[in-house]
This record gives C-alpha cells, sequence and structure tokens, in this order.
C-alpha cells in the first residue's frame, strides 16, 4: 500500500494560553497603541524590546510592524539615500529587494553557493559597488560569519543583518543579528515566534536605535521606550529625522512575549524534525543534502535540498508526484514567480546582471516548511516519500 501524508503545511501550533490571556487584558483595557498607557504602566511593546535586546544580548531593540519594515528602517536610519546602491543576495524572498527599492534605492544581487549561502567570492568581488550590504540568511541558513565580517569591515561596508528566517540561531556562539551594524527579525506568522505580523531591530549603535524609533513613528514619546538611548540622544536627530509610521502595537507586543520566553525550546522541537527528514533523505540517488556547518546553530523550520542539473520537467515530475502523495514541495527555480518563491531576476522593479553559476543552484533548489504540529513519525514518512518519489523520477 502506497504511503500518503495527511497533515498540513502551512498549519500552525495554537497561540499559547498565556499569551491568550495576555491579548485579553490588552483587549480589556483598550489600551492598544504602544505609547498609550495609564500612569506607572510598562507597555507591553515596551516590555517586548526591553526583554528581546536581553535576549540577544543587544544595547537597543524596536518593535515595529514588519520585518520588511525593519529592514527599511534599518536603511533609512544608515543613510541610504534614493539612487544609492546596496548589496544583497540573489537567493533572499521578496521583502529583501524590495525594501530596497521602496526607499528608491538599486540592489546589487549577490551569487548564491552550494550551501544556500551568500558567494563571498562574489561579494568580495562587488565592494567597491556599495558601501552598506543587506545581507539575508536566506532559509536560516549562515554564511563564513568570520570572513564575511573580516571582508566587509576591511572595505568599510556596512552590513545589516535580515534575520526573518535565524531568530534564536548563532555563528560560534553569537546571536545571529549581532556581527553586523544592524539586525533585523519577523514576527509573521510562518517565523519562530507568532503575532501574524511583526518586526524587530536590534543595534548596539545609538544613533542609529534613535533614528530607527523616530522614524518607526515615536512621536517624540521615545521616554516610553525601555530598550532605546538616552532623551541627549534623540535631542540630537529628532528634529531631521522623518516620521515612517510602522509601530508595533500593544496587542501583538502581549502575543509575543510568552513566545519569546519558550524560544529556546520551540527550536530544539524544530531541530529534532529537521534531524528527522534530514536524516531520511540522505543517501538519495540525485538528492544533493545542504550541509550545516559545525559553527552554526541553526533553526529548522524549513528544509532544503538540491536537485542539481535536473530538467525543470522532471522536477516538476517530482513536485506533482509528491503532492500526490501529501507533501508540498516549493521549488525557486521556476520561470516565473510562484507564491513567495521568486528569484532575482523575477523583480523586474530593479536591474539584475546574469548571475549564470547561481542560477544553476537555484534551479534546483527545493524547499519545504517544517512546522511544529508535525510529529516525528509524520517527518520520517515525509522523508520516505521525498526519497521514493525523486529517486523513481532519477531512475526513469
Amino acid at each position: 500500500m502506497t504511503e500518503k501524508f495527511t497533515g498540513n503545511f502551512t498549519q500552525q501550533e495554537p497561540i499559547p494560553d498565556e499569551a491568550i490571556e495576555a491579548a485579553l487584558a490588552v483587549l480589556r483595557h483598550g489600551r492598544l497603541h504602544r505609547y498609550n498607557v495609564s500612569p506607572g504602566e510598562l507597555a507591553e511593546t515596551a516590555l517586548l524590546e526591553q526583554e528581546f535586546a536581553a535576549q540577544t544580548g543587544a544595547k537597543y531593540c524596536l518593535a515595529v510592524s514588519s520585518g520588511g519594515y525593519a529592514l527599511a528602517t534599518a536603511l533609512r536610519a544608515i543613510g541610504v539615500q534614493p539612487g544609492d546602491t546596496v548589496l544583497t543576495n540573489a537567493f533572499t524572498l521578496a521583502p529583501v529587494p524590495g525594501a530596497i527599492a521602496s526607499i528608491g534605492a538599486k540592489p546589487v544581487f549577490v551569487g548564491v553557493t552550494e550551501a544556500l549561502t551568500i558567494d563571498l567570492d562574489d561579494l568580495e568581488s562587488k565592494l567597491d559597488q556599495s558601501d552598506v550590504l543587506m545581507l539575508s540568511h536566506m532559509r536560516g541558513h549562515l554564511c563564513d560569519m568570520d570572513r564575511l565580517m573580516q571582508i566587509c569591515d576591511a572595505a568599510g561596508v556596512a552590513v545589516i543583518e535580515d534575520c526573518a528566517h535565524t531568530m534564536g540561531a548563532a555563528w560560534r556562539g553569537q546571536k545571529s543579528g549581532r556581527q553586523g551594524v544592524i539586525g533585523c527579525y519577523s514576527c509573521q506568522t510562518y517565523k519562530h515566534i507568532n503575532s501574524g505580523e511583526g518586526g524587530l531591530l536590534i543595534t548596539d549603535d545609538e544613533e542609529l536605535a534613535a533614528k530607527a524609533t523616530v522614524l518607526s513613528g515615536s512621536y517624540m514619546l521615545y521616554e516610553r521606550h525601555l530598550a532605546a538611548p538616552g532623551p541627549e540622544v534623540f535631542e540630537r536627530i529628532k528634529y531631521t529625522t522623518p516620521n515612517v509610521s510602522g509601530r508595533m502595537d500593544n496587542l501583538r507586543a502581549a502575543i509575543l512575549r510568552p513566545q519569546l520566553r519558550n524560544l529556546e525550546q520551540q527550536i530544539d522541537r524544530w531541530n529534532e524534525r529537521y534531524v528527522e527528514i534530514e536524516k531520511g533523505l540522505r543517501g538519495t540517488p540525485g538528492l544533493t543534502i545542504v550541509e550545516r556547518p559545525e559553527a552554526e546553530t541553526y533553526v529548522g523550520s524549513s528544509i532544503q535540498f538540491l536537485l542539481l542539473d535536473w530538467s525543470p520537467e522532471r522536477i516538476a515530475l517530482v513536485m506533482q508526484r509528491c503532492a500526490a502523495r501529501g507533501v508540498d514541495l516549493k521549488w525557486f527555480g521556476g520561470a516565473e514567480p510562484t507564491g513567495f518563491t521568486s528569484r532575482y531576476d523575477s523583480w523586474r522593479y530593479v536591474e539584475s546582471a546574469p548571475l549564470p553559476a547561481s542560477d544553476r543552484i537555484l534551479s534546483g533548489i527545493m524547499d519545504m516548511r517544517v512546522p511544529l504540529t508535525f510529529s516525528l513519525d509524520d517527518c520520517r514518512l515525509i522523508a520516505r516519500i521525498i526519497r521514493t518519489e525523486v529517486g523513481a523520477v532519477f531512475q526513469s
């Protein structure tokens, strides 16, 4: 009898009871706006910022409306102007070049390796084209951060880290988002803590933190932040920094705070599932596992593998056969964007030079979510299905 998976790849776990109770408390008192507090009250949003700063080891934290808004705010705070160029990954999701384009800047795409990380040789050859790198830790894969920071620091290139997929990950024990000058995170439904939408920005730079806070729409109420620089820093920049409103509200922050406290346990659960799928896929003919470096502490909330040098028709057949058995695979090699699986040459609002070596890799990237609603038996079943169907098409 042919095995079939009957689970749901987009079903997240319920919001924890503690978070629901915190949200109900906000709804009952009605003070949803982050700056609407009663005398002596600390806003949920300010507390979330304080707690996330402490958890990452950052001096300053700002909670905003989305991860994409955090990225655009980081660019504005660092001084990127319309017409400037910004280096970024060819393998990333649309909000990254979207953030760059939203302020009138132009992305310069850097290639991808078979490890699904930024090609550091290609980056090194392009460092003279910009003084800012928006580094996307796409799908939770960290590059050699030691080498990246060494070459960027030597060239005077500031690094903004897109950590949408690496909240809780680390390189040699240092949290993702802490190597660059600014780290940006997402709290969208499919990320590691879930408020539907939301974002967080961290930095140790007091002026960048103050600018980001004013940009987010603080209305000069910056003293109500608990993870912000002192008022004297705001006094230097408050009249020259525009309000581009994108605050997080107290309802979302209330939902997030209990999840943040439980993040490490959730990471352990994701990684248990990731390991089961990876073990089941190892040795599959025609399938390349994306190996994780020893220096990386990852969060396995999704898994990728490569069907390198396969024809589009054969990849489509694998996807079709897996889908018939309940396994939902995404492919980054399609000529047209489908859902979130767009690629650097899909975004026609920006110019892009051909990247033949990266195109070979992009054309073979298969991607799959690993929600915590999957059991370990589910993960083993999914791996068996993929292994069988990839093997059948490979040998046909």
